[in-house]
């Protein structure tokens, strides 16, 4: 039933609001948790879940995400009818690129038309969590639904950043409304609401009528602010999955995987969703044999520590609380709290802490670092000291309002 799906991955936003790290990327494609990329996390649940007709809306500065796709996810089987297609914007339908979610959508229009799939699901490439869609389809199909859209549940002083969907009892959508200050909340639970998740199922001849549509008026062509809510003038069923729903039955997720959720569109968020996955019990769990993260990874020797010797008295490579990546050398330094992606190296006596470094990054012997995040290619010099004081920190460097200091790709420190 599950080819009966053709699925929609959203990868093509300019994710302002994590820059610098988008600098030189797009939003999906910038590393994450050591080894991934943002998008493995959504493409990985699309694999997990039997689904394998996937299109890839890509737009900016998307060099590296294609590569990344090209390499990394060319695991379908198209003697099967399996796939994964990266378009890009094409003006196809007109002169504009992508001008919005359901217009990304719209101007691939002919690609629905031509599968003819029973459901359209739509999904963001910029989010980091574990979710089994098949569960979703199937109550979508259940509930006999236009659209359902799938809902987070979250204290309601978090609605400022996300857009919150009204229910009843029976989960039926009433209204939706984008980052309200004073939202609707979940029947019964007066101090919580649902976020829209940005995940979407709809049924394909609906959709089609709802984008053409939408494609002849001067809206902002976006899911939440303009189908939706046309879609209720017309009374269309529009359902909501709650997400949360989604405890173990032995077979994906886990009690915490199922609340766990994050849309890492700031860098503060970026940095948080990064340090779940650290500790004892990581608030988000990698090791979970029954639902895989894949990803793409170059061939590097095993990570080690090096301790003193006897022309080396005095060093001690000592690594704590982390997640190393291959390649890595602890080389006589102190790492504890972080993330540690490919090809990294720790001089002597340094220190890290509570920071993520990507692929190549380089600390000087007797530097100091915490709550910093390393883009590639930077070489921290020897007795540099990064996150002690963030007042000296900003004349160099981004520097967050909760004080996480941002070295962008390739940065030269004196």
């Amino acid at each position: 039933m599950m080819r009966k799906v053709l699925t929609f991955i959203m990868a093509g936003g300019k994710g302002e609001r994590l820059y610098p790290l988008t600098r030189d990327r797009a939003k999906p494609a910038v590393p994450f948790g050591g080894i991934y990329r943002i998008i493995d996390f959504t493409l990985s649940n699309c694999i997990n879940s039997g689904l394998r007709r996937i299109h890839v809306l890509i737009q900016y500065k998307s060099i590296s995400l294609q590569r990344h796709l090209r390499i990394g996810w060319n695991v379908f089987n198209s003697d099967l009818g399996e796939y994964i297609d990266v378009i890009p914007a094409q003006q196809r339908v007109g002169s504009d690129w992508y001008r919005g979610t359901a217009d990304a959508i719209y101007q691939n229009i002919y690609s629905i038309e031509q599968e003819q799939a029973d459901e359209i699901l739509i999904l963001a490439g910029d989010h980091i969590y574990k979710m089994n869609y098949y569960k979703m389809i199937d109550f979508h199909r259940q509930r006999n639904a236009d659209l359902t859209v799938s809902v987070y549940e979250l204290n309601k002083q978090g609605s400022a950043q996300l857009g919150v969907v009204e229910v009843d009892k029976e989960d039926e959508v009433l209204g939706f409304e984008e980052k309200p200050l004073k939202p609707k909340t979940i029947p019964d639970k007066p101090d919580k609401i649902y976020g829209s998740m940005g995940i979407y199922v709809f049924n394909r001849e609906i959709l089609e009528e709802e984008l053409t549509e939408d494609a002849a008026k001067n809206t902002d062509h976006d899911f939440g602010k303009n189908i939706i809510p046309q879609m209720f003038k017309k009374g269309r069923k529009v359902c909501a999955f709650n997400f949360s729903s989604l405890k173990s039955e032995g077979e994906c997720e886990n009690d915490r995987d199922a609340n766990y959720w994050r849309d890492i569109g700031t860098i503060d968020g970026y940095y948080q969703a990064n340090m779940d996955l650290l500790g004892p019990e990581p608030v988000f769990n990698l090791y979970d044999s029954n639902w895989p993260i894949r990803t793409y990874q170059e061939q590097f020797p095993p990570a080690r520590t090096i301790h003193s010797g006897e022309k080396t008295a005095g060093r001690v490579g000592l690594l704590l609380d982390s997640l190393v990546s291959s390649g890595c050398i602890i080389s006589g330094g102190k790492v504890q709290g972080s993330i540690l992606s490919p090809n990294v190296r720790i001089n002597s006596f340094s220190e890290l802490y509570d920071s993520i470094l990507m692929e190549g990054a380089d600390v000087g012997r007797y530097a100091k670092i915490k709550r910093a995040i390393i883009d590639k290619e930077v070489s921290i010099p020897r007795g540099a000291v990064i996150g002690y004081d963030l007042a000296e920190d900003k004349k160099r460097f981004y520097v967050t309002d909760s004080g996480i200091v941002v070295v962008a790709k390739g940065t030269e420190i004196k």
